[in-house]
């Protein structure tokens, strides 16, 4: 959302926040491992395909891979092309589906079906995307009614940090969602004032740019990612110390 927003570049988040982000992750995995360790590992059991369809690992892995390499090519895609990044997945689509078609072309047309890009496509969740549409513009009524910017005002008064505040924020974007709490910050702030790959922007997209489900969170894992969490966010601030 900030990328598309205009709010980071590829580079300059990957800069920022890579280092961060594997502490964020290193660390509660480092821990993890500690505390497991000498326990006998028991590998989950494998769900067999639906309707007994079968892929070969070749046709799987390429798929997979084709997948992974068109969403990181969209960067590229708006780079070169200067095209919004939505006509770069829809391209990126439309080539998955031909190689689809192409790699089960001899399969008999019973099993060919589930194997279609249709067929995936039937699997999305509708009542996550009304509930995101109704979020986004529940959030833009906020931003054109000005109670967004007179929310920023007020945690300047009040918090006067702008690392805290954004601290804040990704908290807060685990209890609710981090969609919304994104979307409400770029209304919240404006490009005249913070420009792109500003401090805010690029912390932002460290804090808020993770999501899990909030119960599950915090009865598992919620004192794990909190240390990761503020211990990628204390690299963070020391490397952005470091190199301004």
């Amino acid at each position: 959302m900030l990328w598309i927003g205009g709010e980071i570049t590829s580079l300059g988040i990957i800069e920022a926040a890579l280092l961060p982000s594997l502490v964020s992750m290193l660390v509660p995995l480092g821990i993890t491992a500690y505390a497991l360790r000498g326990r006998d590992a028991v590998a989950p059991a494998r769900v067999s395909s639906e309707h007994g369809l079968h892929t070969t690992d070749f046709e799987r892995n390429l798929m997979f891979f084709m997948g992974l390499g068109i969403l990181v090519a969209v960067p590229a895609f708006k780079t070169a092309t200067h095209l919004p990044p939505f006509m770069g997945i829809l391209f990126g689509l439309g080539i998955l589906w031909l190689m689809g078609d192409l790699v089960h072309r001899h399969k008999e047309d019973m099993a060919k079906q589930h194997f279609t890009l249709v067929h995936a496509l039937t699997r999305i969740d509708m009542g996550s995307l009304v509930f995101f549409i109704g979020i986004l513009l529940a959030v833009a009524t906020l931003e054109h009614s000005h109670i967004l910017s007179s929310l920023a005002l007020w945690l300047d008064q009040t918090v006067g940090r702008q690392d805290v505040i954004v601290m804040i924020i990704g908290i807060a974007s685990a209890i609710v969602d981090n969609v919304p709490l994104v979307a409400a910050s770029m209304g919240m702030y404006s490009l005249t004032e913070y420009p792109p790959d500003h401090f805010l922007w690029e912390f932002l997209a460290y804090c808020a740019g993770k999501k899990i489900q909030f119960f599950w969170y915090v009865k598992k894992i919620s004192g794990l990612a909190l240390v990761g969490y503020f211990s990628g966010a204390g690299v963070f601030l020391l490397q952005y110390q470091l190199l301004h």
